[in-house]
């Protein structure tokens, strides 16, 4: 099949990545720092449709065989080998990709963790609503490839204004945040809404953003180098990450500040999100300056046709196997949701500190990045669907392992034992959710139609991020319907009561987190008789276990044993 514009817009378009996100997840939320996973490792394979057809030019390729094996990427060009051009775009991409992550990691991992103490699990599913941009950028992303100004260039187009967008939402959102956060703990739960829509729509400039750099990215580097461009991605999208959220929470956390910094004790944070968001509101506009000014961007006159782009994708998922795949990304993650989504939230509920969660988020940081080639060398040397399904099991059980440690927290508060058991536990999840995520990668990067491998490859991971994004909402609303939790008077002749709060003096239902500070200020107390997350993982474990048995693995099986012309889209690819 002859190469058309959308084909070529497919495989430099922007925005068409191995797995959209995260992070993260950015791909979706990061209430738990699992979900941060396939949003840390999302273009690992930015140049797989490439690679892939350079498979098929060999000889003795035919698309009866199964689907090759992967082999791990290795270049034989260090970084201070580079020419010096490649070396200065490579760390431009890093601080793209930097600046991406603050966001992200902040409405994705941070601000869940600040809201937790004023929120009930139902409105944190309804915050868990900002994450979806990066699950959807797939719906937009062949118009940013496709509209731009020749006279600012193809990819500034869009991020400089992109950034300066978001330099000012971050900005006022630092000048207010103090009293966003009052406002998002309003009893009737309106303030929730408001808050989730600010942050809805600066992920969304973020993910808008990541779209253009994802395609600026395949041109700012020479072809023999363009696998640094995932490594950019990787580096600058994981330090932002870390630092938005293992750093920030550390520093905000008032244990940690009165430890570590201070000589007498003031139960404050070294840096407020108010103080964290106006700093980096202002690096992001001097960014954007500094960008504008000292970078020209190649020129190009070249149009891609944004509706024969969004014809490629009907056409893909109009595959009877991509159907079935499609199917199973949208339910796999559902036997994981509230491990991924509530464990953490949990553990500071049962009076685990913001000190120590950052702690175990530090540990547990180099083991990810570590895993991701492990878990690569093993999608080269086994089936990679055979390899996932393994890992499958393993996260059903490293939730039920998460439920456990949970429900032993010590009476006495957190012990050495005790934390070192959580960071255990955290470790084992990561090690079956990164499995998970690059071993189902490899299979996107083997099956993908290499005429069409932008479009495919970023369908495919689109799916896969949002089977981990939407049920998030309704995890978080079962928490609290299956909780039951009563407030019963003081017996205390004289109980204590909070200045303007009321006495209480009848049962009534704490489960919310807004009626359990009304209790406790009236002076009643708050006896949880059934905690709702221990129900929602167990029936999530339920629903995973039959699902995997019932559909997924047999699904599996048969999808790892197709030849490679059951995922092409036009059978004139088979003379290829």
């Amino acid at each position: 099949m002859p190469r058309t514009k959308s084909s070529k817009a497919t495989q430099k378009g922007a925005g068409f990545s191995t797995a959209s996100a995260p992070n993260s997840e950015v791909n979706g939320t990061a209430e738990g720092m699992n979900t941060n996973v396939e949003m840390r490792w999302e273009n690992a394979s930015i140049d797989a449709g490439s690679q892939a057809k350079h498979f098929m030019a060999s000889g003795g390729f035919s698309l009866d065989d199964e689907p090759p094996p992967t082999r791990l990427h290795k270049t034989d060009t260090s970084f201070f080998d580079l020419p010096r051009q490649d070396r200065r775009n490579f760390l431009l991409l890093v601080l793209l990709y930097f600046m991406q992550g603050i966001p992200m990691g902040l409405a994705g991992g941070s601000v869940p963790f600040l809201l937790k103490p004023h929120l009930s699990y139902g409105q944190l599913g309804v915050f868990s609503l900002a994450s979806y941009p990066y699950s959807l950028k797939l719906l937009w992303s062949p118009i940013v490839d496709a509209v731009w100004s020749t006279r600012v260039g193809r990819r500034k187009s869009w991020i400089l204004p992109i950034q300066l967008c978001s330099g000012f939402a971050i900005l006022y959102m630092g000048s207010r945040a103090t009293q966003m956060m009052r406002d998002a703990a309003a009893p009737d739960g309106s303030g929730i809404w408001q808050f989730t829509v600010w942050w809805f729509s600066l992920v969304f400039l973020c993910a808008t953003q990541d779209i253009a750099v994802d395609g600026w990215a395949l041109t700012l580097l020479s072809p023999p180098n363009l696998s640094y461009a995932s490594t950019a991605q990787t580096v600058g999208l994981t330090a932002g990450h870390f630092l938005s959220y293992t750093v920030f929470l550390a520093l905000n956390a008032p244990d940690f500040a009165d430890k570590w910094f201070r000589n007498s004790p003031t139960h404050e944070g070294v840096i407020s999100l108010g103080g964290y968001l106006t700093f980096w509101g202002w690096a992001y506009l001097l960014f954007t300056i500094g960008l504008a000014i000292l970078k020209h961007e190649e020129r190009t006159k070249e149009r891609d046709g944004i509706a024969e782009v969004y014809k490629s994708m009907l056409g893909v998922l109009k595959l009877k196997n991509i159907q079935t795949i499609v199917i199973i990304h949208l339910i796999a993650k559902i036997g994981f949701q509230a491990n991924d989504a509530v464990t953490n939230l949990k553990l500071l509920e049962k009076g685990f500190s913001q000190e120590d969660l950052a702690l175990t988020v530090l540990i547990d940081f180099p083991f990810e990045i570590s895993l991701g080639y492990i878990a690569g060398r093993w999608s080269t040397q086994y089936p990679s669907l055979n390899v996932w399904s393994i890992a499958f099991v393993g996260r059903l059980a490293a939730a039920l392992v998460a439920q456990g440690v949970v429900m032993s927290f010590p009476a006495q508060g957190t012990t050495t034992w005790y934390l070192v058991t959580v960071i255990a536990s955290h470790m084992f999840s990561t090690f079956t959710n990164t499995v998970m995520f690059v071993a189902i990668s490899a299979f996107h990067a083997k099956i993908a139609d290499p005429d069409i491998g932008g479009t495919y490859m970023t369908l495919l991971a689109t799916v896969s991020n949002l089977g981990g994004t939407f049920p998030r909402f309704f995890i978080f609303k079962l928490v609290d319907n299956l909780s039951i939790a009563t407030c019963h008077p003081s017996t205390s002749k004289e109980p204590f009561v909070a200045p303007n709060a009321t006495l209480v003096t009848s049962p009534f239902s704490c489960v919310l987190e807004v009626d359990k500070i009304r209790c406790e200020a009236g002076g009643g107390t708050c006896n949880t008789e059934r905690d709702g997350y221990y129900l929602t993982n167990v029936i999530c474990v339920i629903i995973g276990i039959l699902t995997f048995l019932a559909y997924i693995r047999p699904a599996a099986r048969k999808l790892q044993a197709l030849p490679l012309r059951a995922w092409r889209l036009h059978s004139s690819n088979e003379g290829k």
